[in-house]
């Protein structure tokens, strides 16, 4: 019988050829893009998974009054904590930025590079987290003046030589000692928020003469925070009881009375956590993965309504054909079993179409999400499962639904031929082609959505001129006796060239990080608790203002000499205006000639900078304080606008001159600003891509009804036309019905979208506003594509011959 089935089955696919083809079409793009989205949110909700004890390991991060985190903590909170607590089992201490640096092979003349995915790690680093080794023992991180290599980096330094034994240069903050390469590990990909191409022992920093006067970086001070610290609890600890306990440890041994306490953030939510001001490459975002899973549902969701809608029309056609059956004796339980089959082969043909689109697509996909995924991503992981496991019910109940309504026709009313009078067809069908539409204008409405926001984005005042400035980064090696005649030579070079406009150099720039975050500023009239704010910390010299074209509200910049100035001897500074409303200022020119303190040295406000955006513009304009020095961290350089290439080679051959072993890089600081949109950029694309997608599949299904309706009313349609009707008369005629649908998804659509649109605003600080123009245009595109598909089958109804057309029954 099953046999039997699949054959008719098989005839009436073949049979309507058209609908056969809309039907699997439609399904297969709705299954490869729910497909696609469920790579990327099984990548995003397995990242991290891969760890050993990760319901037990908690990252420690600092928390401030204002409710704000950051994962930097102050080295000797772990020891001091595990000496205190028998909660404890284990600790492990990294960082990420304070190691950057310069290195290079320990031979001569090898060539240096630039490294930032660096950084000094505990020595039980490999035992505590998951990473594999590929060569080397684990233990031999315990050494000082060790490192471990991933194995991309390996190659790129040495070929096919064996790493194992030999010495590296670092030369950073630390001053220039080797390493030796003691193991090799594999590459740590997207699956894992801690990556590092280069993990050096802390147990470096543990001698002093190895940290090149910077006590700061002492492994058991309390003062400095700059290292991650992770603790692995015993079984049955309360984390939040447990974190309590150490903030009380903070509040008691604390050098600083800051009001931060500690929080435990379990190492399992880590990835989808809101984004913190730390240093890791990737944060996820569980809003987003949320979103885009509703995407790939609703997507999927409108390939189910087109086979719903498409064979439910065309049961008309085989009404007859299932009242002779139920006359003959067939149950109503074989005609669901003939009409399941069907559903089972065309969702069959379906998924190995989607299979071949997925193979096809997959390079574009993630060159549109910048990750490199494929269908083995979602193979082993329980969101993939369920994701599965709904598209393969949903593919089911879909078919069950068809099946029951072509099983339940009355066998006397559709020999009588009364089933096409029936209105309850048609208003399901109606219903279908509403939510699909309804979708699909959503979709649109934020796709346009995205796209302003991140053009208003790119475009808003940032209250500097970022036009043509080219970004140097400042040198690591060979720091000796010459350095500052070296350095100086290079600014005088830099003063020289015709195409420089301008020039400064500085510690932080607008388009990345501050120096750091610090608190404990005052002024007489400050409030109890005031000195628990945190102000942004900016290290410029005395050209940065010119060069970035920041303008002073109220009194001066800083002068040469002032900036030459040593870093405690210092007492005077800028401020923004944020940072004079938090200090408690009425106005800037009040802030003018003022003192302030910091913790207990005094400071003069000598002028007011104009607020302007250091960082992107989603977040809000941070209280700035602005310190003098000399620093070449980096220098800044206004250029002109013609032959960019050759000025960045005479600017290369300057920078190797003075300082030579030094890899010259640069970066442009409007390419840098956007480079902070990337995820409204991805999601822009995402967003795009889906809603292109979605109205191509309900596109086909309007395609497959307006194809449907034309054919039932053929005969119609030429009496019209013998009786004097126009091509354009009937035209419309045939289209109405549909644009009345299509409106009533403008309307059903329209709030539900300006909610979903208001919502996923509230997340930048600077926005766009929801102008009304967005929802015509969205509602007169929506249209106009519904006007084109169906109009397409109705003018061609309407060119057949009348003749033809009445012979038709």
């Amino acid at each position: 019988m099953l046999q039997n089935y699949f054959k008719i089955a098989f005839r009436n696919l073949v049979r309507n050829k058209i609908y056969s083809f809309i039907n699997i079409v439609g399904l297969a793009m709705g299954v490869t893009a729910f497909l696609f989205i469920l790579e990327y949110i099984s990548l995003e909700k397995s990242v991290n998974n891969f760890h050993k004890n990760l319901s037990d390991t908690y990252r420690l991060l600092n928390e401030d009054i204002r409710g704000n985190s950051w994962a930097e903590i102050e080295p000797g909170w772990a020891l001091k904590a595990k000496e205190t607590f028998p909660e404890i089992k284990d600790f492990c201490r990294f960082e990420q930025g304070i190691t950057k640096g310069v290195v290079r092979k320990s031979s001569v003349n090898s060539e240096p590079f630039r490294e930032a995915n660096i950084g000094f790690a505990e020595r039980n680093f490999f035992d505590f987290f998951s990473f594999p080794l590929v060569a080397g023992n684990t233990k031999a991180l315990e050494k000082p003046n060790t490192v471990f290599l991933s194995e991309t980096t390996a190659k790129k330094y040495f070929g096919t030589e064996n790493p194992i034994g030999q010495l590296l240069t670092l030369d950073n903050q630390f001053g220039t000692a080797s390493y030796t390469i003691e193991g090799i590990f594999a590459d740590m990909l997207d699956n894992s928020d801690i990556r590092y191409d280069m993990v050096f022992s802390l147990e470096t920093l543990k001698n002093p003469a190895n940290l090149n006067g910077n006590n700061w970086a002492t492994l058991t001070n309390l003062d400095s925070q700059y290292i991650n610290t992770f603790f692995l609890l015993n079984k049955g600890v309360d984390p939040k009881a447990f974190e309590k306990k150490l903030s009380d440890m903070r509040a008691k041994l604390g050098n600083e009375k800051d009001g931060v306490r500690f929080r435990l953030q379990p190492f399992a939510n880590m990835h989808l956590a809101a984004s913190l001001s730390d240093t890791y490459q990737t944060t996820g975002n569980l809003k987003y993965v949320y979103m885009l899973g509703g995407i790939a549902f609703l997507i999927i969701l409108i390939a189910w309504f087109n086979y719903i809608n498409l064979s439910t029309a065309n049961s008309l056609k085989r009404a007859n054909e299932v009242g002779v059956r139920k006359v003959i004796g067939a149950t109503q339980w074989h005609l669901i079993g003939q009409f399941l089959g069907e559903a089972i082969l065309v969702n069959m043909l379906g998924f190995i179409l989607s299979a071949f689109f997925v193979y096809a697509f997959q390079p574009f996909f993630n060159d549109l999400i910048g990750k490199e995924l494929s269908f083995k991503t979602i193979q082993f992981s329980s969101v993939s499962m369920v994701g599965l496991g709904l598209l393969l019910l949903g593919s089911i109940l879909s078919g069950a639904l068809t099946a029951l309504v072509l099983s339940n026709f009355n066998p006397i009313e559709t020999l009588k031929g009364k089933l096409g009078k029936q209105s309850k067809g048609i208003f399901l069908r109606k219903a279908l082609v509403v939510s699909q539409f309804s979708i699909s204008i959503m979709l649109i409405l934020g796709t346009v959505l995205i796209y302003r926001q991140l053009h208003f984005m790119q475009n808003k005042d940032l209250g500097i001129n970022t036009h043509q400035l080219l970004v140097v980064k400042g040198p690591e090696v060979s720091k000796d006796s010459t350095y500052g005649a070296r350095k100086t030579a290079f600014v005088d070079g830099l003063s020289q060239q015709s195409f420089v406009k301008d020039y400064c150099a500085s510690g932080s720039v607008p388009s990345g990080w501050y120096n750091f975050m610090t608190s404990g500023f005052t002024q007489p009239k400050s409030k109890p608790g005031d000195e628990l704010k945190t102000y942004s910390f900016a290290i410029i010299g005395e050209r940065f203002l010119n060069t970035y074209e920041i303008k002073l509200k109220a009194g001066r910049n800083f002068t040469a000499a002032e900036c030459n100035v040593d870093w405690n001897d210092n007492s005077k500074i800028l401020l923004n205006e944020r940072a004079v409303q938090s200090l408690g200022f009425a106005s800037a020119e009040e802030a003018v000639n003022k003192r302030i303190q910091w913790d207990e040295r005094p400071l003069e406000i000598i002028g007011v900078v104009k607020n302007y955006h250091h960082r992107g513009v989603q977040t809000a304009i941070d209280p700035i304080i602005f310190y003098p020095q000399n620093s070449s961290a980096y220098y800044t350089v206004r250029v002109t606008p013609d032959k960019i290439q050759d000025k960045i080679a005479s600017l290369e051959k300057l920078y190797k001159t003075n300082f030579p072993g030094n890899p010259y890089e640069y970066f442009f600081v409007d390419e840098n600003f956007n480079k902070q949109y990337a995820t409204e950029q991805q999601y822009s694309k995402i967003f795009t891509t889906s809603s292109i997608w979605a109205i191509v599949i309900a596109c086909l299904g309007l395609f497959g009804l307006a194809t449907f309706t034309t054919e039932s009313r053929t005969k119609e349609v030429g009496i019209r036309k013998v009786l004097g009707a126009g091509v354009l008369g009937i035209t419309a005629l045939l289209s109405k019905d549909f644009l009345k649908l299509v409106i009533i998804s403008i309307l059903i659509a329209s709030p539900i979208a300006y909610y979903l649109m208001h919502k996923w605003l509230e997340n930048f600080e600077y926005k766009v506003e929801i102008s009304w123009w967005i929802f015509i245009a969205s509602g007169l595109g929506a249209m106009l594509v519904a006007v084109v598909t169906v109009g397409y089958q109705a003018i061609r109804a309407a060119l057949v011959n009348p003749v033809k057309s009445l012979k038709t029954e």
